[in-house]
């Protein structure tokens, strides 16, 4: 029997979310060029997936961080799923901005969380994990606890791996690039040959280009 992180490699693919475009890289807020992109978002599109996202997040979330009282969701990305998780947990709910806001009340954090709460953090795709991180320093810096993160995917990078070893958040993900290459390749979804191209993006995915 397949594990989860193959069975949630296989609805990516099913969805079409996986993208392969070699000689039209993918550019990345991080300023990397990429041959291969996980549109994670599109899981919101399609019931069944966006179910399986919710419930599968829910029981990471149980499993590892039993200790949560309130959920905060990474903007933009897992807004949705985080709520989502958060209605299923029947916990308290905020979203995270990469910066306060310029105007209005200025808000980083969205939302209310009670004092002193024991935050986990949704996210819907790792990949430097920059962006992820910012959202943690900031619910630390409000006075929130972050017992850890729960993430629908990641590209497992070593430079992002680092990053939460850095900052002692654990990263719990229900699927990984490893998976998802593998199942694209059991699934002819990629040919044998896109994989040596694919391996020497990751070796260096900051100086890779086309």
């Amino acid at each position: 029997m397949e594990d989860l992180k193959k069975i949630f490699a296989g609805k990516l693919l099913s969805i079409k979310a996986i993208k392969l475009q070699p000689n039209d890289p993918f550019l990345w807020a991080s300023g990397w060029h990429s041959p291969f992109y996980c549109d994670n978002r599109k899981t919101l599109s399609y019931h069944d997936v966006r179910s399986f996202v919710k419930l599968e997040l829910t029981h990471a979330i149980m499993k590892h961080f039993p200790e949560a009282t309130a959920v905060a969701g990474v903007a933009t990305g897992a807004i949705a799923q985080g709520a989502l998780v958060a209605d299923e947990l029947a916990m308290p709910y905020a979203y995270v901005r990469p910066k306060p806001k310029d105007h209005g009340m200025k808000n980083q954090i969205e939302g209310e969380l009670p004092k002193g709460a024991k935050v986990v953090v949704v996210e819907d795709l790792i990949s430097t994990g920059g962006s992820s991180l910012k959202a943690v320093a900031a619910l630390r810096e409000a006075g929130f606890e972050v017992v850890g993160m729960v993430a629908s995917y990641t590209y497992g990078f070593p430079v992002a791996e680092q990053a939460f070893r850095d900052a002692n958040v654990q990263l719990v993900t229900l699927t990984d690039y490893h998976n998802v290459v593998e199942k694209a390749l059991e699934t002819g979804y990629i040919k044998k040959e896109d994989v040596p191209m694919l391996d020497e993006w990751r070796v260096d995915p900051a100086n890779w280009k086309k």
